[in-house]
């Protein structure tokens, strides 16, 4: 007896909002399967709003909105039985995130839960990072947001040590991304690696997973430092229409794509690791997992 039930999860961050639609397989006997049936991108950069005047535009609520009727009316074609809807750093920060909240509520028939870090880092988690995790590694979880970065340390299969940071893309574009974060960053990376040799990286995250893709590489094949270091330079040797026409990169992903792997290759730098791998997970997986798993 097999039986098919379709959830929803909308990821609304500092760079993009996301609809990610997932059938959930449930067979008597086996492991229930999670299939992304379709995801759809909006890039609203609410983090430009939230992390430089600290409140959201009239002009991007109204692009939330119509982007959130879209979203409702996709999941109402598809038939989703059930869905959640989260916001991150570029909302929580934001002193008027509570009230876009209430507008997306009203227009909409929408709740947003506005979470935080410790939480958006946690529902990560729940998601298929644990089909990674070998019990005899020790692994530095890196997820690069717009506003936020989440470092999660795991070692024998279980999560020792977490941490969110107030850096991310958008942030680190509009230069609000001061030295002491990243000195807080590197003393707790080193911090909680030191007792362990041959830390290996996992990263999510667009920007990544654009990378990666740049790479050719086989899904369970890790970058490397040197490679992700090479790449690092070559982007910053390309103007950012050069990105948009030469990499086939989205006008919001040719900009972010820079401070983001400065991040990884610290992480990288800071942990001793030599090799990072990509599995394709993020918050709206997670978010249907927990979902399923009833977390959420």
């Amino acid at each position: 007896m097999i039986s098919i039930k379709k959830y929803a999860a909308i990821d609304i961050g500092s760079n993009a909002m996301r609809l990610l639609i997932t059938n959930i397989i449930e067979q008597q006997g086996k492991e229930t399967q999670f299939n992304k049936s379709s995801l759809i991108r909006v890039p609203i950069r609410l983090g430009q709003d939230a992390f430089t005047v600290g409140e959201i535009s009239d002009e991007n609520i109204d692009r939330m909105v119509d982007a959130m009727k879209a979203f409702k009316l996709l999941m109402k074609v598809y038939k989703v039985e059930r869905y959640k809807a989260c916001a991150t750093s570029a909302m929580r920060e934001a002193y008027n995130g509570k009230e876009v909240a209430n507008i997306i509520r009203e227009k909409c028939d929408i709740d947003i839960d506005i979470i935080d870090g410790k939480i958006e880092a946690t529902i990560i988690a729940s998601s298929d990072l644990h089909d990674f995790l070998k019990t005899d590694q020790t692994y530095l979880y890196v997820d690069v947001g717009g506003g936020s970065t989440e470092f999660s340390l795991f070692t024998n299969g279980k999560m020792i040590a977490s941490k969110s940071f107030k850096i991310g893309t958008v942030r680190m574009l509009n230069n609000v991304v001061s030295d002491i974060v990243w000195e807080e960053i590197e003393k707790w990376i080193k911090t909680n690696t030191a007792e362990f040799e041959n830390v290996i990286l996992i990263g999510s995250g667009g920007n990544i997973n654009k990378l990666f893709k740049l790479s050719g590489k086989l899904q369970d094949k890790p970058l490397s430092y040197l490679y992700l270091n090479s790449q690092y330079q070559y982007l910053n040797s390309l103007t950012y229409e050069q990105r948009i026409a030469e990499l086939a990169m989205n006008t919001d992903r040719a900009d972010v794509i820079i401070p983001a792997t400065k991040v990884y290759l610290n992480a990288m730098k800071w942990s001793g690791a030599r090799q990072l791998f990509v599995p394709k997970i993020g918050l709206a997986d997670g978010i249907v997992k927990a979902m399923y798993q009833g977390k959420l």
